[in-house]
């Protein structure tokens, strides 16, 4: 038998909640005794009406794939250009830059794939379910050798506007001389996680305040159908 402080919910009919906002909640500062089972019935009774409204939420379809995005593949597939792609062209579509930028992401990060036919918001929970933040990180040219070590570490990971071959990580943008560049990635990644330990060589950090997986959503949003690229990218 547990003590907790006593709610009650006085729903006036059915109708009511079909029509009015109104839910006339009573509580007292009255010690009452209950079991685990009426426990449970309070606490489903406060959440129903936010469980549904979430529910009909996560089934709204967003996008359309033609085909599957797997989860995990390497040493690139489409899921992970998928990703890094989207991430790319969210964060960079309102930006004039300066200098290259690249995504980075992990391959562990995703965590279900996006299978053919209609994509949901739920679906993209279920890729992304962290609130990881996008960032933007500055490093020198200096850290290009630690990345391609570490994608050769790895045999592979997400990575947009640029590929990995005999020559190291080279640009798609072709740029002759790279002296700094951008990563956008997420906080986790930033700080470390997956090994990704040369982002400690860091110039400049900027947090967008943004969730990776929100960008994911209105990528996809925006793309109506996903725009997928099946090169490969780790070309070692």
């Amino acid at each position: 038998m547990n003590k907790i402080k006593k709610v009650l919910l006085s729903v006036l009919g059915a109708g009511l909640l079909a029509c009015s906002s109104h839910v006339k909640i009573i509580a007292t500062d009255e010690v009452v005794r209950i079991d685990g089972e009426q426990k449970d019935l309070i606490l489903d009774s406060l959440i129903s009406i936010y469980r549904d409204s979430l529910k009909g939420e996560m089934d709204e379809i967003i996008a359309f794939t033609k085909i599957d995005l797997t989860v995990i593949r390497k040493p690139s597939g489409t899921l992970s250009n998928w990703a890094a792609d989207a991430l790319l062209s969210e964060e960079t579509k309102n930006v004039r830059l300066s200098i290259p930028a690249v995504a980075i992401l992990n391959t562990g990060g995703l965590r279900s794939s996006l299978n053919k036919g209609d994509l949901t918001v739920g679906d993209f929970y279920k890729l992304m379910p962290f609130d990881n933040e996008v960032v933007w990180v500055k490093l020198p040219s200096s850290a290009l050798a630690e990345i391609v070590d570490y994608y050769h570490s790895k045999g592979g990971d997400p990575i947009s506007n640029a590929i990995i071959d005999d020559n190291g990580l080279v640009f798609s943008s072709q740029v002759k001389e790279v002296k700094e560049f951008w990563v956008i990635t997420s906080d986790y990644l930033m700080n470390g996680g997956d090994h990704m330990n040369f982002f400690k060589n860091a110039t400049e950090k900027v947090l967008t305040g943004r969730f990776l997986r929100d960008v994911f959503i209105n990528a996809a949003i925006a793309q109506d159908t996903l725009i997928v690229n099946t090169e490969n990218r780790m070309n070692f």
